[in-house]
């Protein structure tokens, strides 16, 4: 099985690329992607200090088109995209009827003057296949879905990440602010820019032409403030910075709620409601979610990862611990999981069990690590 399962992996578009400067790559997401080049700690730290590029080529892109797509759009996310302004970008999540989360996604309205209304949509690349066949079954027929499976998107992350984009491209840097998109026309094609990304860092994700992604990924590693950077400094990144993880942190039996990710369902939507699974998240808005996703902070150097179990002070099991590992930043074990909500407060004591030892934990807020997001007119 494991054979089999090697041979139908795909390749990215960097694929020789990552090989050529030492990648070393394992099996993520349906592809052969980097997990570490020079070492994961050393990249998390390059990237909270520098640069850091990231392939995430693996994720979905999406373009979607059609009358009233907002509006359709709306019936299936819980954010406000009708009042998505063109060049913004805003975080949502695709919902079941049951309110539960199948996918959590990015949004820009993308919007020509004067033209078609249409929005590029960023989705997980291992559930990309399952939300194309879900948006084609659920949204109207007339609204065309393009899968930009032409493109490669790569993400520049960490403090410098805006002064090598601004040496390339005069301008970018200060037109856009964090959640804020454009294009530039470069090398005969467009690239899409998107002052966003999942490190908690100032930094861009870049969509290009299959055909021309070495070339980008040559020219940003050239600037000596960059660096290749693989999959195991990109989880260790997200983790403090709060971030939760689809398929870890959330899946179809989690609501916005519980995730406590309510900063994407705002006053408008929570007053009309209309959204799949709303009247469930709406009374869990109003009446509080029975588990809810908490950080933790574990005392001692060992962390503690997926699966283990989160208990009372009478032993009780009263959660699971959905994301683990150690803070490179913090130089101490870190987590997320979720627990009963009487729970969550910070600074509630919490036991943790994996492979029958105990640790020591606090429930702590996130994110971890302060988020350092270039925003207009903030430090």
């Amino acid at each position: 099985m494991a054979d089999t399962l090697e041979l139908e992996l795909g390749s990215l578009p960097l694929d020789g690329w990552h090989r050529a400067r030492g990648g070393r790559m394992v099996p993520f997401a349906g592809y052969h992607m980097p997990v570490q080049y020079e070492g994961i700690i050393a990249e998390h730290r390059w990237t909270r200090q520098h640069a850091g590029l990231f392939d995430v080529s693996h994720m979905g892109q999406l373009m979607l088109r059609g009358p009233q797509v907002a509006e359709a759009l709306e019936t299936l996310l819980p954010g406000d995209i009708t009042g998505l302004q063109p060049g913004r970008i805003r975080y949502s999540m695709l919902l079941n009827e049951t309110g539960g989360i199948i996918d959590d996604l990015m949004v820009t309205n993308v919007t020509p003057t004067g033209g078609e209304p249409t929005y590029y949509m960023v989705v997980n690349g291992a559930t990309k296949a399952g939300d194309i066949a879900d948006l084609r079954r659920r949204l109207p027929a007339e609204i065309t879905i393009e899968h930009l499976d032409d493109r490669a998107l790569l993400a520049l992350q960490g403090p410098e990440a805006a002064a090598v984009v601004e040496a390339i491209w005069p301008g970018v840097g200060d037109e856009l602010s964090f959640m804020q998109g454009t294009s530039r026309d470069w090398e005969g094609v467009a690239v899409g820019f998107g002052r966003s990304g999942y490190t908690g860092e100032d930094g861009y994700e870049l969509s290009v032409p299959n055909s021309h992604a070495e070339k980008l990924a040559d020219l940003l590693v050239s600037d000596e403030r960059v660096r290749p950077i693989g999959l195991g400094a990109r989880d260790s990144l997200r983790l403090e910075a709060g971030l939760p993880l689809y398929g870890h942190d959330l899946d179809e039996q989690t609501t916005p709620v519980s995730a406590d990710l309510l900063f994407a369902i705002n006053k408008r939507r929570r007053a009309d409601g209309g959204f799949a699974g709303s009247d469930r998240i709406l009374a869990e808005i109003e009446q509080g979610p029975v588990a809810r996703r908490i950080g933790f902070t574990v005392e001692g150097r060992q962390p503690v990862r997926e699966g283990g179990r989160i208990l009372d002070a009478e032993g009780n099991e009263v959660g699971r611990v959905t994301s683990g590992g150690f803070s490179p930043s913090l130089e101490a074990p870190i987590g997320m999981g979720y627990v009963a909500t009487t729970l969550g407060a910070p600074g509630t004591a919490l036991t943790l069990e994996q492979r029958g030892k105990l640790f020591r934990a606090t429930v702590t807020p996130m994110p971890f690590v302060p988020h350092r997001y270039h925003r207009k007119g903030k430090a």
